[in-house]
């Protein structure tokens, strides 16, 4: 690939991903969390199996993969965003972008204690280095809010639907996974939204503005970019700029929503990113 393309596809969907967090808080202003990212899987994965249906991609044919399905969905989907958008009501998008983004450091811990998988020295120190700076970033916040461990939850609910799609991706097209894990999300979002809040959303050009952009560009577009860049480039180097992603989500709290950077935020974010690009770039498992 042209090396200015993949450049600008990297940029698009690491942007996508980390601008994600303050249009979410944004939203927040119009809807409940759990409504607003339920709304957001359900027209997304609603979108996607309809793509699926007309492109004629053949579908499991046996209940477990569905299952696999609806609980890789619970983790990928219901769990981490659902966690991610209720983190936004206490702390800044920067701050929920970076917690959510030390994922990749959880996997190699996950997939070490319950795959036993190997991983190289570097890696190890990328993933210790990844820790002292969420040590660092959290800490000005002795009291640690309500925010902090739901931005954390979201990590480790990814980590393990990483995990599980590495275990069952390979069973499942792909393209078909994607749209009915994000479905399966956000039908179990919709029900969670009526059984954990008073659930909400104000119809304005603004708030639809909003949940499209949610679930279009920062769900369709950003995932089919970044399947496409994995699919032409090196797995281990393209992951690797996934550091890329809280950055955006730190810069787009402060220039759309006067979100103060911090030193413990700039440094701790330092050593994250730091961390996973250790982890991350040519990562192969012995």
């Amino acid at each position: 690939m042209n090396k200015w393309l993949f450049a600008f596809l990297v940029v698009l969907t690491t942007s996508l991903m980390g601008s994600a967090f303050t249009i979410g808080k944004i939203g927040l202003s119009y809807a409940t969390p759990i409504m607003l990212v339920a709304l957001r899987f359900l027209l997304a994965g609603s979108l996607m199996a309809i793509i699926v249906k007309c492109l004629r991609i053949p579908y499991p044919k046996r209940a477990s993969d569905w299952l696999k399905i609806a609980l890789i969905g619970f983790f990928q989907t219901a769990a981490v965003m659902g966690c991610i958008f209720v983190s936004l009501r206490t702390i800044t998008a920067g701050q929920s972008s970076i917690l959510t983004f030390t994922n990749p450091l959880l996997v190699v811990l996950f997939g070490t204690l319950f795959m036993k998988m190997s991983y190289s020295l570097r890696q190890w120190f990328g993933v210790i280095l990844g820790f002292i700076g969420v040590l660092i970033t959290l800490g000005a916040q002795v009291d640690l809010r309500i925010g902090t461990l739901y931005g954390f939850l979201s990590a480790i609910s990814w980590a393990i639907g990483t995990l599980l799609i590495k275990k069952w991706g390979t069973q499942i097209n792909t393209w078909v996974l994607t749209a009915y894990q994000m479905l399966f999300g956000g039908l179990i979002l919709f029900v969670g939204s009526f059984l954990l809040e008073d659930p909400s959303f104000q119809i304005t050009p603004v708030s639809v503005a909003i949940l499209v952009w949610l679930a279009i560009m920062a769900s369709i577009v950003q995932f089919a970019v970044w399947f496409y860049l994995l699919q032409k480039g090196d797995p281990g180097k393209t992951s690797a700029f996934l550091f890329l992603a809280p950055f955006f989500g730190v810069l787009t709290g402060w220039l759309l929503l006067d979100e103060m950077i911090s030193w413990n935020v700039i440094l701790g974010g330092g050593c994250i990113f730091i961390g996973i690009f250790l982890v991350n770039w040519m990562a192969k498992v012995r």
